[in-house]
């Protein structure tokens, strides 16, 4: 199997087009933040790695960056990219590539971003210590994934219902591990935020296992597992019941890390 191939990239590529349409990937209340903490990129090198669509990069476009880059390991999410980017007439790079092995230099971005994805990579840590080469120093690295949870019981959940809805997922780490990766990787972490939601509403579980295209047994699985869960730990993910339904927020943290002026030492 190539470097880039792995069972999570073949199985998003023939998925990708679920990712260019959806409400959860396209925009959400997390993003928004990143948005407003990071201030302006007008002028940056900015690389989005495992882009998927491109939603995140893209919403750096109406700020004018100098580059802005998309690296994901699935070819029909980087053709996704390249389409969404077209339609709004944004020069966009694309490259075909895993997180624990980026193709370019040291030291060649201002900002490098990461949403929803890291729950995926094989090497958690040597994508870090990737990403953290391709900034410049005083360069950023600002990072949106699934979140886990302290208590072991209500994370065995999470993590249950994350398989169900996408076997190819690795593992949401929590909080505490994440600042862990980032300053192992020798960023500063000024900002590290849990208990973000990439949903307002919270996602029914039919409309989140048709973005993933989890199938009809898994989302019976799902719903069965959540039913089965005490509310306490179903309160604690953010899970919310309304009638017959369960409303997913998408429960996610948020971090940036920057890199010294020193560089990392």
């Amino acid at each position: 199997m190539p470097a880039t191939e792995t069972l999570s990239s073949r199985r998003f590529d023939k998925i990708a087009g679920n990712f260019a349409t959806s409400e959860v990937h396209r925009s959400s209340p997390t993003m928004e933040a990143l948005h407003e903490t990071l201030g302006s990129q007008t002028g940056s090198a900015i690389c989005d790695v495992a882009c998927g669509a491109g939603h995140l990069a893209l919403s750096f476009a109406g700020e004018h960056p100098a580059r802005l880059v998309g690296v994901d390991p699935a070819p029909s999410m980087l053709e996704s990219f390249r389409a969404l980017a077209a339609e709004r007439s944004v020069t966009v790079e694309t490259a075909q590539a895993a997180a624990e092995e980026l193709p370019f230099p040291d030291a060649s971005f201002d900002l490098v971003v990461s949403r929803l994805a890291p729950h995926h990579f094989l090497d958690i840590r040597k994508a870090v210590a990737e990403m953290t080469r391709l900034l410049r120093p005083g360069g950023r690295l600002a990072v949106i994934d699934l979140e886990g949870n302290e208590d072991p019981e209500i994370d065995t959940l999470n993590h249950e219902l994350e398989v169900l809805h996408d076997p190819t997922h690795m593992r949401s780490y929590t909080l505490t591990e994440w600042i862990g990766f980032l300053q192992d990787a020798g960023l500063n972490v000024p900002v590290a935020r849990g208990e973000q939601a990439e949903s307002r509403t919270g996602v029914p579980v039919k409309r989140w296992c048709e973005i993933a295209s989890s199938g009809a047994e898994a989302e019976h699985a799902i719903r069965r597992r959540l039913a089965a869960a005490p509310e306490a730990h179903r309160a604690a993910l953010g899970i919310r019941q309304d009638g017959d339904e369960f409303l997913i927020p998408v429960r996610t943290c948020m971090l940036i890390g920057v890199k010294p002026l020193g560089g990392v030492r």
